[in-house]
């Protein structure tokens, strides 16, 4: 069930909506996200992976009590599983009923009409009666002939179907975009959108965020948590510890019990936030050692 609608009136009121349904947004993410609701224009959202763009699209969602339409990029997303493609078997059926003696015209008038199409999350984004947030995710996926399908869309909120002709917005959407900066996007694309680049957060930004979603862990424990995270982040591996997984990592050691983490408890956990095999040996030896050992013994025997 969508929340009751809500409509921000300055920045600060966005930052504070945001806040309400979980998510801790800093001053330029609640600036560019403020103007993209009244001015009307997409969001491109870039940064590493894991920072908190895609949330940033649930979380407008459910502040501002929209429906959310995503679409998932991918190499090889074409019009037909973005915007619309024609129900066939329908149309093969109505041919069927059609009199024997109907010619080629009537037939066309019957069978390319909207109760016919199978729309996709685009088409689905600007038929609703109601007013959606429309989320784009990685981008990046996709190739520049499909940047360039986007743009009749994300300039005028429209799309042409051939057979129907322009079908224009209902409602205006809020569309986001995002990137995780593995390829160049189209200076066309981008000249349509408002901007944003999200990355890590600083320490004491996540650890509230960190305590906010995890607020029965030892305030103690989610600093040194954050800051080993932190540490992390800064060796060279395949894949850093995104935000969603620090969270997941203060909520196993809350189901672990934990009352510190020691070098004990950080190897048998950091799988949690270390997602590859030779990251993990990396991760062990730089950062597990400098925890030192349990307080007491009383651990098992390996």
């Amino acid at each position: 069930m969508q929340a009751e609608a809500a409509t921000p009136h300055t920045p600060g009121d966005l930052a504070q909506g945001l806040r309400s349904v979980g998510y801790l947004p800093g001053e330029s993410t609640a600036l560019v996200s403020f103007l993209a609701t009244k001015l009307g224009k997409p969001v491109l959202v870039e940064g590493p992976a894991g920072v908190g763009k895609t949330e940033l699209a649930k979380a407008l969602s459910r502040y501002l009590g929209r429906t959310l339409v995503r679409l998932q990029c991918y190499e090889g997303l074409d019009e037909a599983k973005a915007l619309y493609e024609w129900n066939y078997r329908k149309q093969l059926l109505r041919i069927q009923t059609e009199s024997e003696g109907a010619g080629w015209q009537e037939v066309q008038e019957d069978i390319f009409g909207e109760e016919f199409l199978l729309a996709r999350p685009l088409m689905t984004a600007i038929a609703s009666a109601e007013p959606v947030v429309l989320l784009i995710d990685e981008i990046d996926k996709t190739d520049q002939e499909f940047e360039a399908m986007l743009l009749e869309l994300l300039s005028d909120f429209q799309i042409s179907i051939p057979e129907l002709g322009r079908i224009e917005a209902k409602t205006q959407p809020v569309v986001l975009l995002t990137s995780n900066n593995t390829r160049e996007l189209t200076e066309a694309l981008k000249r349509r959108c408002l901007y944003l680049w999200l990355d890590y957060p600083d320490l004491e930004h996540e650890l509230e965020i960190v305590r906010l979603h995890s607020p029965q862990l030892d305030a103690t424990v989610a600093r040194k948590l954050v800051e080993v995270v932190h540490q992390v982040r800064e060796l060279d591996l395949k894949k850093p510890p995104s935000i969603a997984e620090s969270i997941d990592w203060a909520r196993a050691l809350i189901l672990l019990g934990a009352e510190d983490i020691d070098e004990y408890t950080f190897k048998e956990t950091m799988s949690v936030i270390v997602k590859h095999r030779t990251d993990l040996d990396t991760v062990a030896a730089r950062v597990g050692i400098k925890l030192g050992p349990a307080a007491t013994d009383a651990r098992p025997a390996a």
